[in-house]
């Protein structure tokens, strides 16, 4: 039992607010009291009645733990996150409350930059474009169009945290000039740091948003910023929907403002806007950055983990940093 958790009558018991991995499910009914929020049918009244059972919530990073949800669970202490992302839940709240907060980083950085690479790559090539045009007989009738060469083009990061310098890493092996935007230069990187998102995109090819989601970096992507990354550049998001401006970036590939772009998220997923849905110069992913069998047992081990830490020892084994202002 947690050291935070205050002298009382009432069982320890660990909600679970959103559906998780099969796997981790199992583990957390097999060793924990756990109560699955989801499943229950009514869940305001056993948050009234039962609410100040809850000690710890395991929860997904797309759905968090809410600010009501938070004031139900009087003797909550800790959150622990499925993901890398925590911009669901408010950390500072929490803070204030003592309730510390966990994610899963480092285990999903490879696969989301894997991604990245792929779709800037599939987009500038066109090779998504390129397997409709001969699963619809195209190719009988004329050659696929020509593409735009991947190698050697300038590419901008925004936001250089792990997995923005995984993707930096994989770029240099195509032999392309990388910059990127952060609120201060990262010490320790060669790269060169573009002190605005809309400098970073006037200056590049192609602009890789890998920028923490949250209040501090929504609409980051602006009208402005497509306008300067101009019509021959392309845009790769594998961060937030959040971060650039929807409508904006609609509005900037329906006026081939800008070349095209591969996004993995949206701002209101699984909605995606219609005017993206037929056009070939947009490459569409389901949020799968991360999914892969191997990297979401090791989120949902290492999320396991962080529970665990804290329900024998009182603390997690990966919080979320204290500045949890996104470092874009």
């Amino acid at each position: 039992m947690p050291n935070s958790s205050t002298a009382t009558s009432a069982p320890d018991t660990v909600l679970q607010v959103s559906a998780l991995l099969p796997n981790l499910e199992r583990e957390l009914s097999a060793h924990y009291r756990t109560v699955r929020l989801p499943e229950l049918p009514d869940a305001a009244g056993y948050l009234r009645d039962h609410g100040s059972d809850v000690v710890a919530a395991v929860t997904s990073a797309r759905v968090g733990v809410g600010d009501a949800l938070m004031d139900a669970l009087p003797r909550l202490r800790a959150i622990v996150h499925f993901g890398v992302g925590y911009e669901t839940t408010d950390v500072v709240r929490a803070r204030a409350r003592g309730i510390d907060v966990s994610n899963t980083p480092d285990v999903l950085t490879d696969c989301v930059a894997d991604l990245a690479v792929g779709a800037l790559i599939d987009v500038m090539r066109g090779m998504s474009a390129a397997d409709r045009y001969v699963r619809a007989g195209g190719w009988d009738g004329a050659p696929f169009p020509l593409a735009t060469r991947v190698s050697g083009k300038r590419v901008g990061i925004l936001g250089l945290g792990r997995i923005g310098r995984a993707v930096a890493r994989r770029l240099d092996g195509f032999g392309m000039e990388v910059s990127y935007c952060t609120r201060s230069p990262v010490p320790g990187v060669g790269y060169r740091h573009v002190p605005t998102a809309e400098a970073l995109a006037e200056a590049c090819d192609a602009l890789v948003i890998t920028v923490a989601g949250g209040r501090g970096t929504e609409g980051l992507v602006s009208a402005a910023v497509l306008d300067a990354l101009g019509p021959e550049g392309y845009l790769v998001n594998v961060a937030r929907g959040s971060v650039v401006d929807e409508r904006a970036l609609v509005a900037a590939l329906e006026s081939e403002r800008i070349a095209g772009a591969a996004l993995d998220v949206f701002a209101d997923e699984p909605d995606v806007p219609q005017a993206l849905l037929g056009s070939d110069r947009v490459v569409l992913l389901p949020h799968i950055a991360s999914a892969t069998r191997e990297t979401r047992a090791a989120m949902g081990d290492l999320a396991l983990r962080n529970l665990r830490r804290f329900m024998t020892e009182g603390v997690l084994l990966t919080p979320v940093p204290e500045a949890s202002r996104p470092a874009h």
